[in-house]
């Protein structure tokens, strides 16, 4: 399981987000429990898609000063920028669970951003664990790719039967089992994840959402990791683009939380880009299709979908 990123490229990734993480961090705790206005999610959202864009163009000249080849810099940044796409399109879905977990337990507006700050730490951490034993899986056993391709047909099969249902959280394995293992208060104590009720110490419901989150994130990192590995087997590519397109989670969040009714049809999309992205891991020893035509159709399917779903959104 080799890169083709020079070893100071990686120290420049893991300085990086360790610097964002904290300057996220200091800016939440100033701000303190606030409700973040659309604006502010607008500007955010602009500052981590620019930096992951500079952050690509590092790459570039890193390749090419690597290689000598201007041809294979191309070649790596498009998989960077294709990876990057499929994680941010991949979160939507990510989002829309997320809105629905919030809702379920009434979590006011001024606590979500912390729920959303722990819950990336939590998924920058897992994802970079799956990452590299993914990429050791695929390295040492090459039929595994048909196992993930085969998953990520079903999984986006499964995804547009769902589509058009209403989602809920009451038949929820995941929150019954949490429910017996902690003890919960009934409410909110500000943003603590832990209370004191009749003397004995409890969770909150913030607690509960957090461990829903992080559960959330599991799950659909099952989905988007494998996707990833169907564009590029280099675990850097891999997770840069995946640790990338998290950094922008809460504000892409608090962006698609105040339009998330006119991305209705926004599923339909994702469920044909994981069926599209398993059927080139499906045929990966047959034909191999170009990163730039993975990234033209993701691109025209998301394109196709979000147009669909503003013509067709609900009046409100």
């Amino acid at each position: 399981m080799e890169s083709i990123a020079p070893l100071w490229l990686w120290i420049v990734f893991v300085v990086f987000v360790v610097a964002a993480l904290f300057v996220d961090f200091v800016v939440l705790k100033k701000q303190g429990a606030q409700e973040v206005s659309v604006k502010q999610a607008i500007n955010w959202s602009l500052v981590w898609v620019g930096l992951s864009f500079v952050f690509n163009v590092l790459f570039w000249f890193a390749i090419k000063d690597t290689t000598g080849s201007s041809a294979i810099a191309n070649e790596k940044s498009l998989e960077f920028l294709t990876g990057y796409l499929i994680e941010k399109s991949l979160a939507v879905d990510n989002i829309f669970v997320f809105l629905l977990i919030f809702t379920y337990f009434a979590v006011p507006a001024a606590y979500q951003k912390r729920v959303l700050m722990i819950g990336i730490v939590g998924a920058i951490l897992l994802r970079t664990v799956m990452i590299l034993v993914g990429g050791w899986l695929i390295s040492e056993f090459h039929w595994i790719l048909y196992v993930f391709g085969a998953f990520l047909v079903l999984t986006g099969l499964k995804m547009w039967w769902a589509a058009g249902q209403e989602p809920s959280l009451d038949d929820n394995p995941a929150l019954k089992l949490l429910r017996k293992i902690l003890p919960v208060s009934k409410n909110f104590d500000g943003e603590k994840f832990w209370t004191v009720e009749n003397g004995r110490r409890i969770a909150t419901p913030l607690l509960m959402v957090i461990c829903l989150v992080g559960l959330t994130d599991v799950i659909f990192a099952v989905d988007s990791i494998p996707a990833i590995f169907a564009i590029t087997k280099d675990p850097f590519i891999v997770l840069t683009s995946n640790v990338f397109a998290i950094l922008g989670l809460r504000a892409m969040f608090f962006l698609l939380q105040a339009a998330a009714s006119r991305f209705h049809l926004l599923n339909y999309g994702l469920a044909v880009i994981l069926v599209f992205i398993g059927s080139k891991m499906l045929l990966i020893d047959v034909f191999k299709i170009p990163v730039a035509v993975s990234l033209g159709v993701v691109l025209s399917i998301l394109a196709i979908t979000m147009i669909w779903s503003s013509k067709t959104a609900p009046n409100t």
